[in-house]
Protein backbone atom coordinates (compact mmCIF):
# COMPACT_ATOMS: atom_id res chain seq x y z
CA UNK A 1 0.00 0.00 0.00
CA UNK A 2 1.34 3.73 -1.00
CA UNK A 3 0.41 6.51 1.30
CA UNK A 4 1.10 9.84 -0.94
CA UNK A 5 2.45 13.17 0.95
CA UNK A 6 0.36 15.74 0.83
CA UNK A 7 1.57 19.54 -0.38
CA UNK A 8 3.68 19.80 2.44
CA UNK A 9 6.01 16.42 1.95
CA UNK A 10 4.36 14.82 4.56
CA UNK A 11 1.69 11.32 4.28
CA UNK A 12 -0.69 10.18 7.10
CA UNK A 13 -3.17 7.97 7.69
CA UNK A 14 -3.99 9.22 11.25
CA UNK A 15 -7.18 10.92 11.59
CA UNK A 16 -7.81 12.86 15.07
CA UNK A 17 -11.30 11.91 16.42
CA UNK A 18 -11.70 15.07 18.91
CA UNK A 19 -13.90 14.31 21.88
CA UNK A 20 -15.66 17.50 22.85
CA UNK A 21 -18.61 19.43 25.09
CA UNK A 22 -20.94 20.99 22.81
CA UNK A 23 -19.59 19.88 19.58
CA UNK A 24 -21.94 22.50 17.10
CA UNK A 25 -19.93 25.07 18.81
CA UNK A 26 -16.65 23.45 18.25
CA UNK A 27 -17.55 22.82 14.93
CA UNK A 28 -18.36 26.95 14.04
CA UNK A 29 -14.79 27.76 16.05
CA UNK A 30 -13.38 25.41 13.70
CA UNK A 31 -14.70 27.20 10.45
CA UNK A 32 -13.88 30.68 12.45
CA UNK A 33 -10.61 29.80 13.78
CA UNK A 34 -8.95 27.65 11.31
CA UNK A 35 -10.77 27.90 8.33
CA UNK A 36 -12.27 23.97 8.59
CA UNK A 37 -15.23 22.78 6.12
CA UNK A 38 -17.66 20.93 7.38
CA UNK A 39 -17.93 18.20 4.67
CA UNK A 40 -20.75 15.71 6.99
CA UNK A 41 -22.38 16.12 10.52
CA UNK A 42 -24.92 13.37 12.09
CA UNK A 43 -27.08 14.78 14.80
CA UNK A 44 -28.74 12.66 17.44
CA UNK A 45 -31.81 12.77 18.75
CA UNK A 46 -30.75 14.55 21.72
CA UNK A 47 -28.39 16.85 19.73
CA UNK A 48 -25.14 15.24 20.33
CA UNK A 49 -23.21 15.82 17.08
CA UNK A 50 -20.76 13.80 14.97
CA UNK A 51 -18.94 15.63 12.07
CA UNK A 52 -16.46 15.03 9.73
CA UNK A 53 -14.17 18.33 8.73
CA UNK A 54 -11.26 19.21 7.10
CA UNK A 55 -8.37 21.94 6.96
CA UNK A 56 -6.44 22.23 3.90
CA UNK A 57 -7.40 18.69 3.13
CA UNK A 58 -6.81 17.46 6.50
CA UNK A 59 -9.49 15.30 7.61
CA UNK A 60 -10.28 14.95 11.40
CA UNK A 61 -13.78 13.81 13.40
CA UNK A 62 -15.16 16.61 16.03
CA UNK A 63 -17.82 14.47 18.43
CA UNK A 64 -19.59 15.36 21.61
CA UNK A 65 -18.23 13.69 24.07
CA UNK A 66 -19.62 10.02 25.88
CA UNK A 67 -18.93 9.53 29.40
CA UNK A 68 -16.22 7.21 28.98
CA UNK A 69 -14.29 9.86 26.90
CA UNK A 70 -14.65 12.90 29.69
CA UNK A 71 -11.46 12.09 31.29
CA UNK A 72 -9.33 14.03 28.79
CA UNK A 73 -6.04 14.74 27.82
CA UNK A 74 -3.38 16.76 29.27
CA UNK A 75 -1.67 19.73 27.97
CA UNK A 76 2.18 19.10 28.06
CA UNK A 77 3.21 22.38 26.16
CA UNK A 78 0.83 24.28 23.68
CA UNK A 79 0.79 24.46 20.06
CA UNK A 80 2.69 27.60 18.92
CA UNK A 81 4.62 28.39 15.79
CA UNK A 82 8.74 27.54 16.38
CA UNK A 83 11.77 29.01 15.07
CA UNK A 84 12.46 26.12 13.53
CA UNK A 85 9.41 26.51 11.26
CA UNK A 86 6.68 24.21 12.47
CA UNK A 87 3.63 24.82 14.70
CA UNK A 88 3.65 22.33 17.36
CA UNK A 89 2.45 21.27 20.94
CA UNK A 90 2.04 18.11 23.16
CA UNK A 91 -0.74 16.47 24.86
CA UNK A 92 -0.61 13.12 27.32
CA UNK A 93 -3.65 10.91 26.78
CA UNK A 94 -5.61 9.03 29.91
CA UNK A 95 -2.84 6.61 28.78
CA UNK A 96 -0.23 8.74 29.32
CA UNK A 97 1.44 8.36 26.21
CA UNK A 98 2.66 11.73 24.33
CA UNK A 99 1.41 12.94 21.15
CA UNK A 100 3.04 15.57 19.13
CA UNK A 101 1.12 18.10 17.59
CA UNK A 102 3.09 19.46 14.38
CA UNK A 103 2.79 20.66 11.04
CA UNK A 104 5.33 22.61 8.90
CA UNK A 105 4.84 26.41 8.76
CA UNK A 106 4.87 28.72 5.60
CA UNK A 107 8.66 29.09 4.04
CA UNK A 108 9.34 32.84 4.94
CA UNK A 109 10.12 35.08 1.35
CA UNK A 110 13.47 35.73 1.14
CA UNK A 111 12.59 38.10 -1.31
CA UNK A 112 14.62 42.06 -0.52
CA UNK A 113 11.68 44.03 -0.15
Amino acid sequence: MSIEPNDSGFATRVVPNLSVRDGGRAVEFYKRAFGATEITRITAPDGAIVAEMAIDGARFFVADESPENQAGAREIFPVADKAFGFRMGRVADPSGHHWLIARPLAPKSTKPG
